[in-house]
């Protein structure tokens, strides 16, 4: 009996340890058959973590086209709850995978929008990529100078930034940017140096860098500014300070350091003879005599400011905002905009920005400060950024002459921008190395509700 109990435990402890051997065995054939399939996995992943980018990427370019079609559609699929899947098709027309778009609108008076897009192959859908873009559009304040006529940098003007033409550049001055201008060949007559006229290519003079000389290019279309105006006065009656016709001679705006905006109703005002291409000598009110306060406004709060008036701009500038002179209807009304004094940021630091834009012209007055500087992108949509002539004929000033002018911003103007007569000069400035710096923050970010140009651009870019 006892042997026989010995046997039976023998043959127990036989089947343990097979039993044992067995599941241990089994462990490191399954342990070595999922590292096998997952090592064959991996390339497959790998391949679909590639795809899932590629796909978010199209979502990307898609919606970009989108925008090309309906700039203002900032709301993908149909509205409805959740995220709108759209799919991904290969070359055969099968879907291979899929992109939700997560769309984040411009800001108020700004043309950024960020498109945050993820995608997904259909075999690995839990491999997800995500991709985020911001795309600006371009406005006219791209450049540092823009003009819908000839332009003639003289020998002492340095231009830092692009700068374009509807016609021809005769660039005798240094170029830091890119100069273009619309036509091949132009007439170059008088207004830039030419007497008797004669044909010039497009980009032509003395200047040192032509490498940086390109035409022709499209033209830029000023007429379209007009059909911005209503939504800008739009912008200002909801949004920031609106202006009616004041009923006298217009609006003072004295820009304070403190980030706010002092705004008086022009009374009475006082007239100079002064001189230009068109009109010869003309008497124009510019020297304001008397004003009424309007109130005093946080230009925090104020991101656009629209006058259906002439208006007087000076001051220090802390903030973003933009400044319009434009009155209904458009083609009845013409309105200038002056500016008397230094017009200048707080810092250049790119946290302030100022848009002027006038209907007509943008003046620079007479009895403006020796030193003068202006800080602002400047638009003259019907006429020109001008400084009159001040001759004996018209009753020449004492402060027909001054020492130096600075521009930091930019130029557009329809009609060629001017301010120096003579080369002495006999009415302007003294230092003729006027110095024009483009204000490289209105690359990506325009004053608010600024005019835009082209189509929406990259300006950031981030995968995950």
């Amino acid at each position: 009996m006892t042997q026989r109990k010995m046997d039976h435990s023998q043959q127990g402890s036989v089947l343990i340890a097979l039993l044992v051997s067995a599941a241990v065995f089994s462990i490191i054939i399954y342990s070595l058959l999922a590292i096998l399939a997952a090592q064959f996995e991996f390339p497959f992943r790998q391949i679909a973590g590639d795809q899932a980018l590629y796909i978010a990427e199209a979502g990307v370019n898609y919606y970009r086209w989108h925008l090309t079609q309906n700039p203002n559609d900032f709301q993908d699929g149909t509205g409805g709850a959740g995220p709108y899947l759209h799919d991904y098709r290969d070359p055969e027309g099968n879907v291979v995978g899929q992109f939700s778009l997560e769309i984040t609108p411009p800001g108020s008076g700004s043309s950024s929008v960020t498109i945050n897009s993820t995608g997904w192959s259909s075999r690995f859908p839990a491999i997800k990529r995500n991709v985020r873009v911001t795309f600006g559009q371009a406005s006219y304040a791209s450049f540092m100078y823009m003009g819908n006529t000839t332009i003639w940098f003289g020998p002492g003007v340095t231009i830092n930034g692009s700068v374009h033409a509807n016609v021809g550049i005769r660039q005798d001055g240094i170029n830091n940017g890119k100069v273009t201008a619309g036509q091949q060949t132009y007439t170059c007559g008088k207004e830039t140096g030419c007497d008797p006229s004669e044909e010039k290519p497009g980009v032509w003079g003395d200047g040192e860098d032509s490498s940086l000389w390109e035409y022709p290019v499209p033209v830029i279309d000023f007429n379209t500014i007009s059909s911005d105006y209503g939504g800008m006065r739009d912008a200002a009656q909801t949004d920031g300070v609106y202006l009616p016709p004041s009923g006298y001679y217009g609006y003072n705006l004295i820009f304070n350091a403190d980030g706010s905006v002092t705004i008086y109703k022009v009374t009475d005002a006082l007239g100079y003879e002064e001189w230009d291409i068109d009109e010869g000598c003309k008497n124009r009110v510019e020297k304001i005599q008397d004003q009424e306060l309007v109130g005093t406004y946080a230009i925090s709060d104020t991101p656009i400011i629209f006058a259906e008036d002439t208006l007087w701009v000076r001051g220090t500038v802390k903030g973003k905002t933009t400044v319009v002179s434009a009155r209904f209807p458009l083609d009845t009304y013409e309105t200038n905009i002056w500016i008397p004094d230094n017009l200048v940021y707080s810092d250049k630091d790119g946290a302030d920005v100022l848009g002027l834009i006038s209907q007509h012209d943008i003046y620079f007055a007479r009895d403006i400060p020796e030193v003068f500087e202006v800080d602002a992108a400047m638009m003259a949509q019907k006429g020109h950024v001008i400084r009159h002539g001040f001759f004996w004929f018209c009753g020449q000033s004492s402060n027909a002459e001054r020492l130096s002018l600075t521009i930091f911003g930019a130029i557009i103007s329809n009609r060629e921008a001017y301010w120096n007569f003579g080369t002495q000069p006999e009415s302007g400035f003294k230092e003729r190395t006027a110095v024009l710096n483009f204000d490289t923050q209105l690359l990506t970010d325009p004053p608010p509700y600024y005019p835009k140009v082209g189509g929406f651009n990259f300006t950031s870019w981030t995968q995950e």
